[in-house]
C-alpha cells in the first residue's frame, strides 16, 4: 500500500514520482513497462538514429496506425519510448515549450489555471539552462537545457538560406518571440561528469531520486488496469514476466502512459464511451464518452536531398570509419558529433502574414532521415522537414481488444480536415524554397524523392504518399472546465474518485512546437495540484456537481 501510484515512468512519470517523493511523509510507487532507462544507446543523443526507428525494440513500443485514407491508404508509424524517461529517452531532445498564446487558449477553452502567465514559472522551475536564470530561463531546476554547440556548419548555411526567403533569424525559440529561424536549445547534460549526454527525465528527474527510502520504481510492471471500489481507485494490477500482482493506493493513482496509453488503460479499467467499453467485454465503470477521442498529432512531410558534405550523417564505410572516431571522443570526454540531435536547427514560419502565431514548424535535419530513418540509403544527405502545428482533423484511440497486451488501435485521421492538407503544402513549399536557395543549394546533389517544379496539385499528392507523424501525439484524456471533457483543470478523471491523468493526453489542443518540454511542464505543475490537494485533506475527487458515474 503507498500513499500514490504512478502509472508509467515516461516524460510525465519521472518528473512526478520525484517531486512528490521529495516529502519524506509520503509513500510513492512508480511502475513502468520497460527497462531502467540507462542504456547507452538512451545515453548517446545520436542514439536516436537507431531508438527512433525501432532497431531497439526494448526502448521503443513502435506502434503503428490504422490504415489512413487521406494518406493513400498507408499505416503510419507511431515511436513511443518505453522505459523509465518515456519518449524523452528516444527523441531529438528539442526543448521547445509552444507559443505563449498556445496556453492562453487552454485557459480560454476553460482550462482554468493554465494560461501561459500559470504555467510560465514551471518551465522556468524545470530549467537548468546553460545560458542561466532570465525572464525566460531557470538555473535552478533538475532538466539541463543546452545550447547546440556541437551543430554542424552546414545549419549556418540553412540559416543564410531561410534569411533570404523573408525568416528572421531567432537565437531563442522560448523567448519573447518564437516566430524565426535558429539553432534549438537541447535537453543535454552540459556540464558535470555526464556532460555531452541525452537528459531524458528518467536521467534527469528520477535517477538520482530512486534511493530514496519512501520511492518504490518497479520496472518491467506492465499494468492491466485499475481496480475500483465503487467509485473510488483503490489498487493498480500489473503483470511481470508470468507473475500479477496488485499495489494499492491510499490517496491517488496517476495515469502517466501517455497519449496512446492512458486512454486505453482507463478503457480497459471501465472508464470511456461506453458501448465500446461494453462491447469489448468490460465493465463500465464511468461513461465518459470522450475518453480516446480528440487525439491531434503533428503531421509532417520532408524534402530531401543527397550531398557530397561528409560533414554529415551517412552511410557508407568513410561514415563508419568517422563515427568510430566520434564514439571514442564522446567515450573520452563527451564530445563530438555523436552529441548530436540529427535535427540541429528549424523554424517558426507563417504560411499567411495576418496569423497571430506561426503555423508551420521546420526542422532541418543532417541526414535523409528517409521513413523515420526505416529506409536507408548510402551516402550523405539532409533534409527540411515541415509540419503543421495546430492540426484541425481529429483522430482516435481505441481498444483492439479487453487484452491489456494487446496494441491500442491508432487512427489520427490525418488530413480528415482539408485545411490541413491546404497548410502542408504551403509549409512544403517554404521548406523546397529554403533548400533551393544558396548559400545551402550548393550542397546539394540530386532529390531523393523529386519535389522541385511541382505545382500545388502534384505536391498535395506527393504529401499523400509521404507524410508521417513528427511524434507529438496529444488531447485523448482532454482538460476542460466543461463536464464532457475527460480531466478537469485540476487533472483528476471525471465520474471516479482518486484518479489523474498527467501526460501529453490531457492537452485541450495540441501546442505549437515539440511537446516534450510541456510534458515535463505539465507534470511539474501536476506535483503542485496533488500536493495542495493533500494539505486540503482532498483524495482525488471531481466535485460532486460535475461527476457523471455511469
Amino acid at each position: 500500500m503507498f500513499d500514490y501510484v504512478i502509472v508509467g515512468g515516461g516524460s510525465a512519470g519521472a518528473v512526478l514520482a520525484a517531486r512528490l517523493s521529495e516529502d519524506p511523509e509520503i509513500k510513492v510507487c512508480l511502475l513502468e513497462a520497460g527497462g531502467e532507462g540507462r542504456s547507452l544507446l538512451v545515453r548517446v543523443p545520436a542514439g536516436a538514429a537507431a531508438t527512433v526507428p525501432g532497431y531497439a525494440a526494448s526502448v521503443n513500443w513502435a506502434f503503428e496506425t490504422e490504415a489512413q485514407p487521406a494518406l493513400n491508404g498507408r499505416r503510419g508509424y507511431q515511436p513511443r519510448g518505453r522505459g523509465l524517461g518515456g519518449s524523452s529517452s528516444i527523441n531529438t531532445m528539442l526543448y521547445v515549450r509552444g507559443h505563449r498564446a498556445d496556453y492562453d487558449e487552454w485557459a480560454r477553452l476553460g482550462c482554468t489555471g493554465w494560461s501561459y502567465t500559470d504555467v510560465h514559472p514551471y518551465f522556468l522551475k524545470a530549467e537548468a539552462n546553460q545560458r542561466g536564470s532570465s525572464e525566460y530561463h531557470g538555473a535552478g531546476g533538475p532538466l539541463p537545457v543546452a545550447d547546440a554547440i556541437w551543430a554542424r556548419p552546414i545549419n549556418a548555411d540553412f540559416l543564410a538560406a531561410a534569411a533570404r526567403q523573408g525568416i528572421a533569424r531567432n537565437d531563442d525559440f522560448n523567448g519573447p518571440e518564437q516566430e524565426g529561424a535558429g539553432l534549438f536549445q537541447v535537453t543535454q547534460f552540459w556540464q558535470g561528469p555526464k556532460a555531452g549526454e541525452r537528459a531524458s527525465t528518467a536521467a534527469a528527474y528520477l535517477h538520482p531520486a530512486m534511493g530514496r527510502r519512501n520511492l518504490t520504481v518497479v520496472a518491467g510492471a506492465m499494468v492491466t488496469h485499475v481496480e475500483f471500489e465503487g467509485r473510488r481507485a483503490r489498487r493498480v494490477c500489473y503483470r511481470q514476466g508470468r507473475r500479477l500482482h496488485t499495489v494499492g493506493a491510499g490517496r491517488e493513482i496517476i495515469l502517466c502512459a501517455g497519449a496512446l496509453q492512458s486512454p486505453q488503460l482507463l478503457m480497459l479499467s471501465g472508464i470511456g464511451p461506453a458501448e465500446h467499453i461494453r462491447a469489448n467485454g468490460i465493465e463500465v465503470v464511468a461513461d465518459v464518452p470522450e475518453v480516446g477521442a480528440n487525439l491531434q498529432d503533428h503531421l509532417d512531410f520532408a524534402v530531401t536531398y543527397r550531398s557530397t558534405n561528409r560533414n554529415l550523417v551517412g552511410i557508407g564505410a568513410h561514415a563508419a570509419f568517422a563515427l568510430a572516431l566520434a564514439a571514442g571522443q564522446w567515450h573520452r570526454d563527451g564530445t563530438g558529433h555523436l552529441r548530436t540531435t540529427i535535427s540541429e536547427s528549424g523554424a517558426f514560419v507563417k504560411t499567411d502574414p495576418t496569423l497571430d502565431r506561426p503555423d508551420i514548424q521546420l526542422h532541418f535535419l543532417v541526414a535523409m532521415a528517409d521513413d523515420h530513418g526505416r529506409s536507408l540509403h548510402r551516402g550523405y544527405g539532409y533534409s527540411c522537414h515541415a509540419c503543421v502545428l495546430r492540426p484541425h482533423s481529429r483522430g482516435e484511440v481505441r481498444l483492439e481488444s479487453r487484452d491489456p497486451l494487446a496494441e491500442p488501435l491508432i487512427n489520427p485521421r490525418f488530413l480528415s480536415d482539408p485545411r490541413d492538407l491546404c497548410t502542408l503544402v504551403k509549409g512544403a513549399k517554404i521548406a523546397r524554397s529554403i533548400m533551393e536557395a544558396q548559400p545551402l543549394a550548393r550542397h546539394r546533389l540530386d532529390e531523393l524523392y523529386p519535389v522541385s517544379g511541382l505545382d500545388d496539385e502534384a505536391l498535395a499528392e506527393e504529401v499523400r504518399s509521404r507524410a508521417d507523424t513528427i511524434y507529438h501525439p496529444a488531447g485523448t484524456c482532454r482538460m476542460g472546465g466543461d463536464q464532457q471533457s475527460v480531466v478537469d483543470p485540476q487533472l483528476r478523471v471525471r465520474g471516479v474518485e482518486g484518479l489523474r491523468v498527467v501526460d501529453a493526453s490531457v492537452m485541450p489542443r495540441l501546442i505549437g512546437g515539440n511537446t516534450n518540454a510541456p510534458v515535463v511542464m505539465i507534470a511539474e505543475k501536476a506535483a503542485d495540484l496533488v500536493r495542495q490537494a493533500r494539505a486540503r485533506g482532498e483524495f482525488g475527487a471531481v466535485p460532486a456537481d460535475r461527476a457523471e458515474p455511469a
